[in-house]
């Protein structure tokens, strides 16, 4: 049977993402405009007799960086070869530049064999959390007039700025709450928290130290007191794994983090919670 790749058009994301809520990725419930935001031309979807077969993503943050996802084909056109065509028009896509991916573990040798190197493993935290919102007035909501500041301390923990994607990503909303940490006119920290298909995830979780990263998560998880809460962390930042055993929270789910080219160096010992395993 004949069928088509092409680019997806800001519906059929909705539709991907759907299909990850399946897969037990458990998106947000409004990521869309943000994704879509950070490239609109980075989706693309396989469609064969005017179904969809499968999907894969590959945003380019700049002109030296891209990240994997969605790779995901509907179980009806599993085992047929649509997967792999997406997965090398992609990376064709990609060009020169590094490539990024949070793959499940057990995919990590067919990902190798494109050329990907693990870097280390994430891990998903989650439990029923119980905290106390800290006191004080230098944890505040994110407004438009922090956008400047937020994407210049975002970059320190990213390979590419993500102007765009931010834009959307921290906009106050009925499912999201961003918070700043500032001190002494300086960002500190920041965190984002989103209602998901299941509970609720935090991401990102960047800070200056444990302890600064403990404030913003307590501001966050305060406002979503007897849910579950799901937070992303780099399996090397043992900091991260201190602050998610603190308060109850237990391993769930694993990816690789792998990287096509010169892996970025990534202060991982700041980088408290991952923003998404879609776009990295």
């Amino acid at each position: 049977m004949r069928h088509q790749i092409r680019h997806a058009s800001r519906d059929e994301l909705d539709a991907i993402i759907d299909w990850a809520a399946r897969e037990g990725w458990n998106p947000g419930l409004d990521d869309a405009a943000a994704f879509w935001a950070a490239d609109p031309e980075g989706y693309w979807v396989t469609e064969r007799e005017g179904k969809l077969a499968a999907s894969i993503s590959l945003v380019r943050d700049d002109e030296n960086y891209a990240f994997l996802g969605f790779y995901i084909t509907a179980p009806d056109f599993r085992r047929q070869g649509i997967g792999s065509q997406m997965w090398q028009q992609a990376l064709a896509a990609a060009g020169q530049r590094i490539v990024g991916l949070d793959g499940v573990v057990a995919e990590q040798e067919n990902y190798r064999r494109s050329g990907f190197v693990l870097a280390h493993a994430n891990i998903r935290y989650g439990g029923i959390v119980d905290v106390v919102e800290p006191p004080g007035t230098d944890l505040v909501e994110v407004a438009p007039v922090h956008m400047p500041m937020l994407i210049d301390y975002d970059r320190r923990f990213m390979p590419a700025r993500r102007d765009a994607f931010l834009t959307e990503w921290l906009r106050q909303g009925r499912t999201r709450r961003s918070i700043v940490l500032l001190r002494d006119g300086a960002i500190a920290g920041y965190g984002t928290l989103r209602a998901c298909r299941q509970g609720y995830r935090i991401g990102p979780l960047f800070s200056e130290s444990e302890t600064t990263a403990d404030l913003v998560f307590r501001k966050l998880a305060a406002t979503v007191k007897g849910e579950e809460v799901y937070l992303d962390i780099p399996e090397p930042n043992v900091s991260a794994r201190a602050l998610c055993e603190r308060y109850n929270m237990k391993p769930v789910f694993e990816t690789a983090r792998m990287y096509r080219g010169i892996a970025p160096d990534l202060p991982l010992a700041r980088i408290y919670g991952i923003t998404t395993f879609e776009l990295g």
